[in-house]
């Protein structure tokens, strides 16, 4: 079955939203929080992050704060935090059903 537009995430579409949860951020900013975030699990690269804020900023979850020296900072708008808050809950959900089958406290 296809994916709804953004019902799901990806792990790099939530890792560039996470980052902007708290503050603006320009592109190199958002990939060096990102790797700093997740220790060097989750690396973005330049191509990737760009097209996810080009697409994110055409969905209206995020927004353009500041276009300085060449250097575009972005921020989460409403929208782009409850589209966030909805992963996180899908998230916690996946590992809570994951930990009942793991851990043999699921009824059968």
């Amino acid at each position: 079955m296809a994916r709804k537009k953004l019902e799901t995430l990806t792990e790099q579409m939530y890792y560039v939203l996470l980052s902007l949860w708290g503050e603006p951020r320009h592109g190199y900013g958002i990939m060096q929080y990102v790797s700093e975030l997740t220790r060097g699990r989750v690396s973005i690269g330049a191509g990737t992050l760009y097209a996810l804020l080009g697409r994110f900023e055409k969905e209206e979850l995020i927004v353009l704060t500041d276009a300085e020296e060449g250097k575009k900072s972005y921020q989460l708008t409403a929208q782009g935090r409850q589209v966030l808050q909805d992963e996180q809950t899908r998230l916690r959900q996946q590992a809570e059903d994951g930990a009942r089958i793991l851990e043999g406290r699921m009824e059968k």
